[in-house]
């Protein structure tokens, strides 16, 4: 217990900037990102899904394909440039993706259509989900490399 007050203490402490308060920077930056990504996520799921219906959940599979491609993409670039603030990724991948992604919506969508019995759609829907968000991680990781 002691152990864990210390170490409360000690982050505290790196945290705090002169005045005794608490940088909100990153916070800011991660609301900021993630009210973005949010807004995106709202109007590019209800986009796809007005052009292609909605038996299958297709707003939200588009919108985990480019989030897994972007945070591989992002991530990369993020990494060999070193020499970028690292608010950006409070911003970006924290902030903005975590906004735009929608794991949770994606499992409550897979469970209502198996919950309606349609087994293979939910099946589909799972296995396109993780297998083409891997390899949209994996392109994204490439790319990123390619472009640095």
């Amino acid at each position: 217990m002691e152990f864990a007050r210390e170490k409360k203490r000690q982050y505290d402490h790196l945290e705090r900037s002169k005045g005794g308060r608490i940088p909100m920077t990153k916070y800011l930056l991660v609301a900021f990102g993630g009210a973005l990504g949010s807004m995106l996520r709202f109007w590019a799921g209800g986009y796809v899904s007005s052009r292609l219906g909605t038996r299958f959940p297709y707003g939200t599979f588009v919108i985990n394909i480019t989030a897994s491609f972007l945070i591989g993409f992002i991530m990369t670039i993020l990494a060999e440039r070193a020499h970028w603030s690292p608010n950006w990724r409070y911003l970006i991948p924290i902030g903005f993706l975590g906004g735009y992604s929608t794991f949770s919506s994606f499992e409550y969508e897979t469970f209502r259509v198996f919950q309606d019995g349609e087994f293979l759609i939910a099946g589909m829907n799972i296995v396109f989900s993780v297998a083409v968000g891997f390899v949209s991680v994996w392109l994204g990781v490439i790319t990123g490399r390619t472009i640095v």
